[in-house]
């Protein structure tokens, strides 16, 4: 458990000093990637812990989920980099396997704003994603800072 408190306590302090970047002349691009992997990191290792915990709470309120579920990270395509998490929920075990992270895409229609969310092949966007049919998102996992 230490272990764990420990990693939440670095992306803390990661997100804490983030906003004053600037005096130490740190670019976007070495923020984003450094967001992306303190966070990417933190998601792996608490993955099966996150996911037990998920299902434990919709076993108890009567909604568990009849399939294979895992947690992987959210990637973020547009605005900047953000960190998350969410678990995916398949059918089978291949579509679920297939899964590497949810794509995270944002869009405005007049004063509507939207947020879809994609179960995805990769965890880089730029090597080119591809939707994984027959996953769905079934719930999203965020840390207070």
């Amino acid at each position: 458990m230490k272990k764990y408190v420990s990693i939440l306590l670095i992306i803390a302090a990661f997100f804490t000093i983030a906003p004053s970047a600037g005096a130490f002349d740190l670019g976007d691009v070495v923020k984003t990637v450094a967001v992306g992997a303190v966070g990417g990191y933190a998601v792996s290792k608490l993955a099966p812990q996150l996911n037990d915990f998920i299902n434990t709470i919709t076993f108890q309120n009567g909604v568990k989920y009849q399939g294979y579920t895992k947690v992987v990270p959210i990637v973020s395509l547009g605005d900047g980099a953000k960190v998350g998490a969410a678990q995916v929920g398949a059918a089978t075990k291949s579509a679920l396997d297939a899964t590497k992270a949810v794509a995270q895409l944002e869009g405005k229609f007049s004063s509507i704003r939207a947020t879809a969310l994609i179960p995805i092949n990769s965890t880089n966007p730029l090597k080119g994603v591809k939707r994984v049919a027959g996953v769905g998102v079934t719930a999203i996992i965020d840390v207070k800072l």
